[in-house]
């Protein structure tokens, strides 16, 4: 059986497509970077500002915020059609820290209902444990996902 013949502009094409790709992928990577400052400042906020309940306030906005701008980038910066399974599965891990992060809003929000009136580490307990670990999936993901890249860039080039 013969093959097809692709016609000739069918390789600009591709390439434009896949530039919007990468375009879009650096674009939810920057996006992602802004979250996780967020969240950092919303988590190291409170502590230095300790006597403050009007920032302790503020900062728990400033990480719910983060924690959402995080996890709504790595959903629109998951989907490559170029990328093999284990990639995709990789980018949904780090999705999977943005959750951990919003976890920690939540509590945070429900916590500081629940102690009204005053601030102590029983408030953010469990944000902290959940940050630590959404950034300890992030850590992991994002190491396997450079490994699995340069294998991927790796097998192309052969």
């Amino acid at each position: 059986m013969a093959r097809k013949q692709q016609p000739e502009g069918s390789g600009e094409k591709k390439s434009v497509s896949t530039g919007h790709v990468e375009k879009r992928r650096r674009r939810a990577e920057s996006t992602a970077t802004i979250g996780l400052i967020l969240v950092a400042l919303g988590v190291v906020g409170p502590l230095a500002t300790y006597q403050s309940p009007g920032w302790i306030e503020a900062f728990k906005w400033i990480y719910a915020a983060g924690a959402l701008v995080y996890t709504v980038a790595r959903i629109v910066g998951a989907k490559d059609p170029r990328d093999n399974m284990r990639l995709r599965r990789l980018r949904r891990l780090e999705f999977w820290a943005g959750v951990a992060f919003c976890f920690g809003a939540f509590f945070w929000f429900y916590n500081s209902a629940r102690y009204a009136g005053f601030f102590s580490l029983k408030v953010i307990g469990e944000t902290v444990t959940f940050t630590l670990a959404g950034a300890v999936i992030q850590i992991i993901a994002s190491w396997m996902i450079y490994s699995a890249e340069k294998k991927q860039r790796g097998k192309e080039k052969e």
